[in-house]
């Protein structure tokens, strides 16, 4: 018990472990796609940096390249403004003078008009500058909130971590403490299990010389009275009984009965459904009293009117299965032969409803072309043809199924014994499907008789088939739902019980050799009858002589009460005959007479008296002695079978203790290996929660100081920001002032 809690406990520990680093890989990944978002920022607010400066000094030079132009303007035009008073005064001066005045001014036009378009141009330059320094920056900022927000979320992350890791790591401080504390205790038990294999160790030494000394013996009487081991041929062994499991073969046909009540209810529900169909067509849609139905109704009426001959026999199949799963036979697939007969009663059904399937759609299809049918009862009809077809492929599949499970009674290699528990599950999963087709059938059909019932033309006769027949189905559906559930339950002791068969070995060979055994079976049964009929008129016989020996005993003692009685009658007679002859001598003839009567009598007497005196004394003594050691032999034979018991009962005992050893052996080795591989467990755990508590303590700090840096470089970059801001407000200021 201890060293399974510490398993558990290993495991659970295991698990933690597992999971902290998975979230630490987690964190780890995070923290590094932090960092590269937190580069990529870096990069991009560099690419903007540079060309904010870069702008920045264009539009210096562009400042610059004004206040040039600006202040040759102020000089053109004060120098338009001196010339002007001057060709008032001289306009009489040379024409050459006048013309070179006004190309210069016409070069001046042109060359201010193409710095203005110039100054226009930056202007606009520098307006989209700006305005895509604005939207870069709202970017920029929008993403240091969101980045700040996930900091913050790390960052509780983190310290929800470190709190969780904190707790673990008292947790399995604590349970580090526990299981010192049962380390120990386990130490004491080792001691005393020590203690206690040395002593089971000097017994077994006894033991083994005692059993060894029997061995000798019982392997010299097995090589000269055995023939043979029919145990070491598979073929040999299938014909041995096997032992008679009565609990097995009750529970068996406990499950074969409640199997045939399911197939008998099963069975009353298809006779229903095939009858009620069978009705409903001869009224609907066509109603066979006012006019006559088509030949097709009629051909599918008369198939369904052959239902119950098909139906019935699967009740009988099942029937004479479980009647032949008695308590004194074996039951398992080899021997159950009926099987088979069930099985091709149900191909015989299946074949049944393969011959009326066509009918059953063209007839859903002829109520579908019907004038009173709507689009919601063609739809409803439609889901019944599907619905039917779904049912006998359900019928196919569990019939292929059935037929392999009674292929082990009829044919020896048609299936192996490897496949029992894959075809046990799958007829398990078709009864099922057939239950969830049945579900369907009666959803569909409920929906199809609600929207008939609503037609203005529904009779009462076909509202009353049409809730038979809804009757039917539910009916249908409890009992494959009944006996889907009862299956699936049952489904892993008829897997188990597949190993029930001789001893020794993996099962029966053959149907015949297991035909084979159940004769031997019933040999076996009447020869043990026969012994204990043997036994009983041995134990009369026993009985009929010790009381022969009693009434013996009783006529010897009575023989002897007789003669001692008939010697005390002899003694009185001697004694009165002498007082009667000293009696007086004058008596008549008749006192005479009648003394010779007394005489006569006597001798009469005397007579048979002295015939059972003549039994010898020395015969009787024999026959005392004879039976004093008779019975003291049988007393002797009852001691004598008496120890003979106990030595056998105490050679199982010894037996028994010498198994008991060895499994204690077996247990202390393991329980040693236990402690060994708990020992491992314990320091390897103690140094990986060392390695990992060192581990989170070097990640924690790796974050903090990295959650540190980009803290800072954000308020790097919140300040160069800000002095982006103003220098391009004061640049904008300017520019507009200009």
């Amino acid at each position: 018990m201890a060293s399974a809690e510490l398993q558990g406990k290993y495991q659970k520990l295991a698990q933690e472990y597992s999971k902290l680093r998975a979230q630490n890989q987690v964190l780890k990944k995070g923290v590094v796609d932090e960092q590269a978002n937190s580069a990529a920022l870096k990069e991009q607010l560099k690419m903007k940096d540079q060309s904010l400066r870069k702008l920045q000094q264009e539009m210096d030079s562009l400042t610059f390249r004004n206040l040039q132009l600006a202040k040759r303007v102020e000089l053109l035009q004060d120098e338009l403004a001196v010339s002007e008073p001057r060709g008032k005064k001289n306009k009489k001066s040379g024409e050459s003078s006048s013309q070179l005045s006004q190309e210069q001014k016409s070069v001046f036009d042109e060359d201010l008009q193409k710095k203005i378009e110039e100054n226009e141009r930056l202007h606009i330059q520098f307006f989209e500058a700006d305005e895509q320094h604005k939207h870069v920056e709202a970017e920029l900022r929008s993403r240091l909130a969101t980045l700040e927000m996930e900091a913050a979320q790390h960052q509780a992350v983190v310290d929800g971590l470190t709190r969780k890791y904190m707790e673990t790591i008292e947790k399995l401080q604590n349970d580090k403490a526990k299981l010192e504390v049962k380390s120990q205790t386990l130490e004491k038990e080792a001691k005393e299990c020590r203690l206690r294999t040395e002593e089971c160790q000097l017994q077994l030494k006894n033991l083994h010389e005692d059993l060894s000394g029997r061995l000798e013996e019982s392997l010299s009487i097995i090589s000269e009275k055995v023939p043979f081991n029919d145990t070491k041929y598979s073929q040999y062994n299938a014909l041995n009984v096997p032992l008679h499991n009565r609990r097995h073969q009750l529970k068996m046909r406990d499950i074969a009965g409640q199997a045939l009540a399911f197939v008998q209810d099963l069975v009353t529900a298809l006779l229903n459904f095939h009858t009620y169909t069978e009705q409903r067509i001869q009224i609907f849609p066509i109603d066979s009293a006012i006019d006559t139905i088509s030949p097709l109704n009629q051909k599918f009426s008369q198939y369904l009117h052959e239902n119950a001959s098909y139906v019935r026999p699967l009740e009988e199949g099942m029937l004479h299965l479980f009647e032949s799963i008695t308590e004194d036979t074996v039951t398992v697939l080899e021997t159950t032969v009926k099987l088979k007969t069930f099985s091709e009663h149900l191909t015989s059904y299946i074949c049944f409803l393969r011959k009326i399937l066509p009918y059953q759609l063209k007839s859903l299809e002829e109520e579908c072309e019907s004038s009173l049918c709507t689009s919601a009862l063609r739809a409803r009809n439609l889901e019944l043809s599907q619905d039917m077809r779904k049912m006998t492929a359900v019928f196919e599949k569990l019939q292929t199924y059935v037929g392999l499970l009674a292929l082990p009674s009829t044919e020896p290699d048609g299936l192996l014994r490897t496949n029992y528990s894959s075809v046990l599950t799958n007829v398990g999963a078709a009864l099922h499907g057939f239950h969830d087709v049945m579900k369907d059938i009666s959803k569909h059909y409920n929906q199809k008789a609600t929207i008939e019932h609503e037609l203005p033309t529904a009779t009462q006769k076909l509202i009353t088939t049409n809730d038979c027949i809804l009757s039917s189905v539910v009916a249908l559906t409890n009992g494959a739902g009944k006996i889907a559930s009862f299956f699936s339950n049952n489904v892993d002791y008829f897997i188990a019980s597949l190993s029930y068969g001789p001893k020794a070995a993996s099962g029966f060979i053959s149907p015949l050799s297991a035909e084979c055994m159940l004769q031997y079976k019933k040999k076996a049964a009447a020869y043990m009858k026969a012994l204990r009929k043997v036994q009983q008129s041995l134990e009369k016989i026993s009985k009929l002589e010790q009381e022969k020996e009693h009434w013996m005993l009783e006529a010897q003692l009575a023989k002897i009460k007789l003669e001692k009685e008939n010697q005390r009658i002899a003694d009185k007679l001697k004694s009165t005959s002498i007082g009667q002859g000293v009696g007086p001598a004058q008596e008549n003839p008749t006192g005479m007479n009648a003394g010779g009567q007394e005489e006569a009598s006597t001798k009469a007497v005397l007579e048979p008296i002295h015939s059972t005196s003549l039994v010898p004394d020395v015969e009787s003594r024999e026959d005392l002695i004879k039976n004093h050691y008779m019975a003291r032999i049988v007393e002797l034979t009852s001691q004598l079978q008496l120890a003979d018991s106990k030595s056998v009962h105490f050679y199982a005992e010894c037996r028994a203790l010498s198994k008991r050893l060895a499994l204690a052996e077996k247990s202390k080795e393991a329980l040693t290996e236990e402690m060994k591989v708990a020992g491992q467990n314990i320091s390897r755990l103690q140094d990986e929660l060392t390695t990992t508590k060192r581990s989170y303590e070097d990640q924690l700090s790796m974050m903090s100081d990295h959650l540190c840096s980009m803290n800072e470089t954000l308020s790097k970059q919140r300040e160069e920001i800000d002095t982006l801001k103003m220098s391009s407000k004061g640049n904008s200021k300017k520019n507009k002032s200009r």
